[in-house]
């Protein structure tokens, strides 16, 4: 039996910074499960979200993020609905809305916040609050779902050249972004109709490579999360047992590093605010 309490006291004891972000992103996911109900778009929480539901019935003490998904039709219209429907507070990222975004997924960020990722990779982001991660899922073969992440490896490398300027650096990156979404991706997503699968995939250039069965996934169901219902797999157990293995296994908790290399929150003005 796992003494949450003293996992909660040694990682995310209320008032902490890690706290606070935690409780903002949980304001974040129930904006974005309100326009969702209100459109029946259909998503769910998922990886260390979801087992973190699961687990320890919200967060994994240590963990800095959250994660959703939904299939690729479902995010389409996602994207289409939430920039007319966000809370003043909110923001969407993605590579329309952000110059130097360059995911093939979208983030819900932040206003009122600030944040730096260890990996530096954002320092090219006109976008750095906190943030929730929303990746669209389709049915793709796996043979072609890797050639489109070999494609967007290349915005990496850029990033990683220590002769380059940040401007320099965006640049280059954007046209790397810009030819694999206008011709790399559509073109591996009509070959994909040629060899259909069942097994659901991140979408071309996400760089994760678990499926998703429909055994498991579908219909949908809720798990309690910081005290809400959210959506979830029909199967959270099979689920988690596929991605992680032994699940319910603490990782070693010493080796535990954080994502994030600073990190400010200013409160929510209450005229933004709709909680």
């Amino acid at each position: 039996m796992l003494d949450q309490e003293a996992l909660r006291k040694r990682f995310n004891p209320e008032g902490s910074l890690l706290r606070r972000q935690q409780h903002r992103m949980t304001e974040m996911v129930l904006a974005l499960d309100t326009i969702c109900r209100r459109h029946n778009i259909h998503y769910w929480i998922c990886s260390g979200t979801l087992l973190g539901a699961v687990r320890h019935g919200g967060y994994i003490p240590w963990d800095d993020d959250l994660d959703v998904e939904l299939l690729r039709d479902d995010y389409l219209r996602l994207m289409d609905i939430l920039p007319h429907e966000l809370p003043e507070w909110l923001q969407l990222q993605t590579p329309e809305t952000d110059g130097g975004y360059f995911y093939a997924y979208a983030k819900l960020r932040d206003r009122h916040s600030h944040l730096e990722e260890t990996n530096a990779y954002d320092r090219i982001f006109d976008m750095q609050g906190i943030y929730i991660d929303i990746f669209p899922m389709e049915r793709i073969p796996q043979a072609l779902r890797w050639v489109s992440c070999r494609t967007l490896g290349l915005c990496y490398k850029v990033l990683k050249r220590k002769d380059l300027t940040d401007a320099e650096a965006r640049r280059r990156v954007r046209r790397i972004y810009d030819f694999n979404a206008r011709i790399i991706f559509p073109f591996l997503r009509a070959l994909s109709r040629l060899f259909p699968t069942r097994l659901i995939r991140y979408s071309f250039g996400i760089p994760y490579d678990d499926i998703r069965r429909n055994s498991y996934m579908f219909p949908l169901k809720t798990v309690s999360f910081e005290g809400y219902d959210l959506p979830s797999p029909a199967n959270c157990e099979a689920y988690l047992r596929e991605k992680f293995g032994d699940w319910q296994r603490l990782p070693d908790l010493n080796a535990i590093h954080a994502h994030l290399s600073t990190l400010t929150i200013d409160d929510i003005p209450k005229q933004d605010s709709s909680f």
